[in-house]
C-alpha cells in the first residue's frame, strides 16, 4: 500500500481489490497515474463478466466504506476510475470486483390477469375512493437483471399494468411503493390494495411501473430499506425492462416520464430522480416527479427523532432501517452491539420476508430508544459521526439540484414520518436555485389520510402535463 501526500494536500492510502462473493478474495495492487484527464485509480482487469465498485473512506479502521461522492457511473465496466481533485481530507480507496449485470434485461415476463372497467370502479367503490376510469388494463410481472447495493449482479422483480387498448403513445409512470416487509406483498404479486395506484393510472392512459425493489417479489435477500443507490438502480432498470416488454407487444410509449411515491416510496422516487438525472438522461428524461411524506433528511430529522425516545404508531420501521443498514454497511459488529437483550436476538430474524409489519410491531417498544443497547445509544446520541449517522448521512436526499418539475407533500399531522423531513428537503432545494413547492392538503391528516389528496393532487398535476 502506498501513500500519495501530493494530492491537494490530503494523503491517498489505495487499498487492496477485492471481491465481494468471495471470503478470501485475492488482493491485486491500486495504483494512481495521471493522465491527461487527470489523476486515474487503476488496477488489474479482471477479464469479462467482472464489474467494479469504487470506494472510500476517510479513515482506516473507522468509517464506513461508501461510493464516492462525485458523480461516476456505479458499477464500473473497466479500469480507470478518475479520482476527484482536489481532496478536501485524507482518502482511502478500495475497489470491489463483483459480477457484471446485463441491468435491466429482461428475464421473463408473465401476463396475470386482466380487470375490467367494471371491475376496477366496483374496488374502488368498495375502497370509498371518489374516482372511476373508463377502461380496463393487463397486469404483468416482469423479472429482469439488476445489481445489488455493491455493484454485482442480481434480480428484481416489477409489475407493469397497461390500458387494455391503447390509442396512442404512452407515457411511463413509476410508482414507488411503501414499506414492506413481506415478500408476497410486493406490487408484483398484485395482492393488497396499494397497486391499484397503478391500475388507476393505467386505465387512464399510462403505462404503470411498480418496482419490487430488491429483496421483495422475485428477488433473493434483504430488502435493503432506504439504501438510496439501490433502490434507485432497480427502478431505472424496472424500466427498462417494462420499454423492452411493451416494445415487444407493440405498445407504443411517448417520451414522457412520471414518477411519484408515498412514504418510503417518497424517498425512493427522489432518489430515482436523481439518479435518472445524473446518469441516465440520455435515456430517460424525468417530466415530473411527486415524492411524498418521505424520510428525506434521515441523518438529521429522522435521527433525531429517533432519539427523541416518542412512541411511534410503527417501530418497526427503525428496527427494519437498523437491519439494512447492517446488512449494506456493516455499521456494528453484531446485533448484541446494537439492541439490548432479549431484543437482539429476538427480532434480527422477523426481518426474514415473512413476518408481517404488526407482527415485528408487537415485538418492539414503542420507543425504539428502549430496545437499543444502552452504550450504542448513547454513541449515537453523541458522536456526530458514528458509524449509523455516517450510513444515514449516505441516504440523505436533499443535496442535489432535480432538473425536472418537482412537488413534495406532506401533512402535518403525520407522527410516522416527521413533516420537518419535507421541509429540509424544500430548503436544500432552494439552496440551490431550485423551488419546489411543498403541499399541506390536509395538515391534521396523518400519516395513511394524507395519502388520497396527495395522490388526487399529484394524479391532476400529472394530467395536466400530458402530451
Amino acid at each position: 500500500m502506498t501513500p500519495w501526500p501530493h494530492l491537494a494536500g490530503a494523503a491517498v492510502l489505495l487499498a487492496a481489490l477485492s471481491t465481494a462473493t468471495s471470503a478470501a478474495p485475492p488482493t491485486l495492487e491500486l495504483t494512481l497515474a495521471h493522465t491527461p484527464d487527470g489523476l486515474a485509480l487503476d488496477w488489474p482487469n479482471q477479464g469479462p463478466g467482472v464489474a467494479y465498485s469504487v470506494q472510500t473512506r476517510s479513515e482506516w479502521g473507522a468509517d464506513l466504506w461508501l461510493l464516492p461522492t462525485a458523480p461516476v457511473p456505479w458499477p464500473l465496466p473497466a479500469p480507470p476510475w478518475l479520482v476527484p481533485t482536489p481532496l478536501a481530507r485524507q482518502q482511502f480507496f478500495r475497489v470491489l470486483a463483483v459480477p457484471a449485470a446485463e441491468r435491466g434485461k429482461l428475464l421473463r415476463s408473465e401476463f396475470k390477469r386482466t380487470l375490467s372497467a367494471l371491475e376496477i370502479n366496483f374496488l374502488l367503490q368498495l375502497l370509498e375512493l371518489p374516482l372511476t376510469v373508463p377502461g380496463g388494463v393487463r397486469l404483468y410481472q416482469l423479472v429482469y437483471e439488476t445489481v445489488d447495493p455493491w455493484g454485482a449482479r442480481s434480480q428484481a422483480s416489477a409489475g407493469l399494468i397497461l390500458p387494455e387498448n391503447p390509442t396512442r403513445p404512452l407515457p411511463l409512470l413509476s410508482y414507488q411503493h411503501g414499506t414492506l416487509v413481506r415478500k408476497t406483498d410486493a406490487p408484483s404479486t398484485f395482492t393488497g390494495t396499494e397497486f391499484y395506484l397503478g391500475v388507476v393510472m393505467a386505465a387512464t392512459g399510462y403505462a404503470a411501473v411498480l418496482p419490487d425493489l430488491l429483496g421483495l417479489g422475485e428477488s433473493p435477500g434483504l430488502h435493503p430499506y432506504h439504501h438510496a443507490r439501490s433502490t434507485a438502480t432497480a427502478s431505472v432498470d424496472a424500466l427498462r425492462a417494462a420499454r423492452t416488454q411493451c416494445a415487444r407487444m407493440a405498445c407504443a410509449l411517448s417520451s414522457q416520464l412520471f414518477l411519484v411515491g408515498y412514504s418510503h416510496g417518497g424517498h425512493s422516487t427522489l432518489a430515482l430522480q436523481r439518479e435518472l438525472e445524473t446518469y441516465h438522461s440520455d435515456e430517460f428524461a424525468v417530466t415530473a416527479a411527486a415524492p411524498m411524506a418521505g424520510a428525506y433528511d434521515l441523518s438529521g430529522v429522522t435521527a433525531e427523532d429517533l432519539l427523541s425516545g416518542r412512541p411511534v404508531p410503527n417501530p418497526y420501521y427503525s428496527a427494519y432501517l437498523l437491519a439494512a443498514y447492517q446488512a449494506v454497511y456493516g455499521f456494528a459488529p453484531s446485533w448484541a452491539a446494537i439492541l439490548s437483550p432479549p431484543y437482539d436476538t429476538q427480532v434480527p430474524p422477523l426481518f426474514n420476508g415473512q413476518t408481517s409489519g404488526g407482527q415485528i410491531n408487537a415485538a418492539l417498544p414503542a420507543a425504539v430508544t428502549q430496545a437499543l443497547a444502552p452504550a450504542f445509544l448513547e454513541a449515537f446520541r453523541n458522536q456526530p459521526n458514528h458509524p449509523l449517522r455516517a450510513a444515514l448521512r449516505d441516504n440523505d436526499l436533499y443535496s442535489w439540484t432535480p432538473r425536472a418539475p418537482v412537488r413534495l407533500y406532506h401533512c402535518r399531522g403525520d407522527q410516522d414520518v416527521p413533516f420537518a423531513n419535507s421541509q429540509v428537503a424544500q430548503a436544500g432545494f432552494a439552496a440551490r436555485g431550485v423551488t419546489v413547492p411543498l403541499l399541506d392538503l390536509d395538515p391534521t391528516a396523518d400519516h395513511g389520510a394524507c395519502f388520497l389528496p396527495s395522490i388526487l393532487d399529484a394524479r391532476a398535476w400529472f394530467d395536466s402535463m400530458r402530451d
